[in-house]
């Protein structure tokens, strides 16, 4: 569905799975026992956290610096920051991304000095001096843009064989990754660290234009795109939950440099920051580098947690955007965060319901009542590491209302709590769980993805194998059980996109 975001994984041989009635995981505990012991992690004297998986079938490694640090993080009047960073920090240092930063540095300054005056004038309504101002800001900008050597940092990866430079910014975290042949670990090393030593925040305001439209193509042109930002704005009444990873506009064009450096010295510090290298090397080798190259960053204070709490909904809400567009309906739960003892049923009755063909949503409402021509759902919007929502969304089909789609995903809710699941079902479930998990670790990426993820929002890479063992412990009870206390009349938040 628009606005949620998925990790394109590669997807080689799994190791092999167990019958889907047998319910038990041990024919890939050996498998999973020796790469725990292939597991190496320190932590840095600064506070900087590395997960380390020895992997030597080929001579590539991916890289991942997770920063714990996402849209919810970001200051009220100031949505969008993160994400607006992400895209900065492929911008350089006074040494990558430029051919003379000396000179470079004094126009940006001035660059920054207008943008305050243009501000300043648009809010005394003194449209002249806005134009003048404008006329002085684009020539200093064309002047900055001589001294660029664009896309440097991506370039240099480039040139050393690799591959997949990208990044990603979430509700709950900001992501930068990429791999490269095991030969270049110290090229990495030197160059992330230098990123974020010492980032230039570079065309600022060009990539403002850039963003803004970003934001214009995923939220205010895409009819999906406004009724999702509406429904969260509904389902979360306090929580930073309900604000867009992309910020809002207003928000976007008032962002200055110093916002964008301010976030970032508050947060990318070294104990938000945690990194997983997965590949061939050694754990040895990794750690010596790391103290020369990420050792340089200077401890410092932790900046304060979120402790913003949403509190229980006590009552159905609704939410209706009318646009020209196709009518969806979406109806929204809330759920504990990732770290909850429930986590991994919650992740089960999402599947039951919603994932796939062979899930009850599609089997009830597009083969067998042909209300809806998608009908699908995930747990974990819009993110995993605060209380979140189950959510469910449905296209309705030609001659259908959203009405009659919200009767049937009743009726599929109601029978998960009336009728135990049945153990035939039950074990698919427990046997494409298995299999997803499996396969998003056996790729390097995945696994620098999954380790790091667990260890960061649950309090231990490890948890992410016991993960099997919570998945195979499953009963029906459990399922009717959470089903009760989740789908109930006052929990649920609903959303409908209507045409004009």
């Amino acid at each position: 569905m628009p606005g949620a975001i998925a990790i394109a994984r590669e997807n080689p041989p799994n190791p092999p799975l167990t019958k889907a009635g047998q319910g038990q995981v041990s024919s890939i505990q050996p498998y999973l026992d020796r790469v725990i012991q292939q597991v190496t992690e320190f932590r840095l004297e600064n506070g900087m956290k590395f997960i380390v998986l020895e992997r030597p079938r080929a001579p590539v490694v991916s890289f991942l610096i997770y920063a714990d640090v996402g849209g919810a993080n970001e200051p009220n009047g100031k949505t969008g920051v993160a994400h607006y960073l992400e895209h900065l920090a492929f911008k350089g240092t006074p040494k990558i991304g430029t051919t003379d930063y000396k000179a470079e540095k004094p126009l940006l300054e001035k660059q920054d000095k207008i943008f305050d005056q243009i501000q300043a004038a648009k809010a005394s309504g003194k449209t002249e001096e806005v134009a003048k101002l404008k006329t002085e800001f684009d020539k200093i900008e064309a002047e900055a843009s001589a001294y660029v050597k664009q896309n440097e940092l991506g370039k240099i990866v480039e040139q050393a064989g690799g591959v997949g430079l990208n990044a990603t910014t979430s509700i709950d975290a900001t992501s930068y990754f990429y791999s490269l042949p095991s030969n270049k670990l110290e090229l990495w090393m030197s160059l992330e660290s230098e990123r974020f030593l010492e980032p230039v925040f570079r065309e600022f305001y060009k990539e403002k234009q850039v963003i803004l439209e970003e934001r214009r193509l995923r939220s205010e042109n895409s009819p999906v795109g406004k009724m999702i930002e509406a429904f969260a704005d509904k389902a979360f009444s306090t929580h930073p939950y309900r604000r867009p990873v992309i910020g809002y506009s207003e928000d976007i064009r008032n962002l200055k440099r110093s916002d964008v450096r301010e976030f970032f010295d508050a947060y990318y510090i070294p104990s938000k920051l945690t990194v997983a290298v997965v590949g061939d090397v050694q754990a040895s080798n990794v750690k010596r580098l790391a103290e020369v190259y990420f050792g340089r960053y200077k401890a410092k204070p932790a900046p304060p947690e979120l402790t913003i709490v949403e509190p229980p909904q006590t009552e159905p809400r609704e939410v209706t955007v009318r646009l020209p567009s196709q009518p969806w309906y979406l109806e929204g739960y809330h759920r504990p965060a990732m770290n909850h003892p429930d986590h991994v049923i919650y992740e089960a009755i999402a599947s039951l319901l919603s994932s796939g063909r062979t899930s009850r949503l599609y089997k009830s409402l597009v083969e067998k009542q042909q209300v809806a021509l998608v009908a699908e759902g995930f747990s974990g919007y819009p993110g995993e590491k605060y209380a979140n929502l189950m959510l469910f969304y449905a296209m309705t089909a030609p001659g259908h209302t959203v009405d009659e789609v919200a009767t049937a995903l009743g009726t599929e809710i109601e029978r998960l709590q009336s009728e135990p699941v049945s153990d035939v079902e039950l074990a698919q479930v427990k046997t494409k769980a298995r299999a997803s998990l499996l396969r998003s670790l056996d790729s390097n990426q995945g696994m620098a993805f999954a380790l790091v993820n667990y260890e960061v929002k649950t309090g231990s890479w490890r948890n992410l194998f016991k993960e099997l063992d919570a998945i195979a412990a499953i009963t029906t009870a459990d399922i009717q059980r959470v089903a009760k206390a989740t789908f109930r009349p006052e929990n649920r938040t609903v959303g409908r996109l209507l045409p004009n």
